[in-house]
């Protein structure tokens, strides 16, 4: 096997060992917080979207079903860590977003292991950061791609 061949091997072997740790990881959090692992991954998301989104983005950002999503922003309003707003575009609909004391509350659980996965950054320079976050960013992609052909294949 020429070195790019075990190169390319490693790093899906590794994809599969980060994945498989990451959940792991985030339902451990979740267990800590006292939500259920879907809400977590909810509210990562909503944490790194630019503005609030529509419950139907939820759903597209999630894979859940809308009945499904609308269903998980009334858990998350109830526990407080979400707050719908009307869209100022069409005032049938409202838009959700992180309320203020979820970002604390979740960013105090948060704090020791990012401090973690941050030291694990930092041994790295610009131009390699800059490759791991385009990696992350194309994975992502293709994630999302390979998750909408499957569901439509089913």
């Amino acid at each position: 096997m020429s070195n790019r061949a075990e190169t390319l091997k490693q790093i899906m072997d590794e994809s599969q060992r980060h994945y498989a740790a990451y959940v792991l990881f985030n339902q451990a959090l979740a267990d800590h917080l006292r939500i259920h692992s879907t809400d977590l991954q909810c509210v990562a998301l909503l944490d790194v979207e630019s503005g609030p989104v529509s419950t139907g983005e939820i759903a597209r950002l999630t894979g859940l079903t809308p009945g499904s999503a609308t269903r998980l922003v009334d858990r998350l309003e109830k526990a407080g860590l979400v707050v719908r707003h009307p869209d100022p575009a069409d005032r049938r609909r409202a838009l959700v977003a992180l309320a203020p004391s979820a970002r604390e509350r979740i960013g105090a659980a948060w704090e020791l292991p990012g401090r973690a996965f941050g030291e694990v950054l930092e041994q790295y320079s610009d131009a390699e950061l800059t490759v791991i976050a385009d990696y992350l960013r194309r994975a992502a992609e293709v994630g999302r791609a390979q998750a909408d052909r499957l569901a439509r294949e089913s």
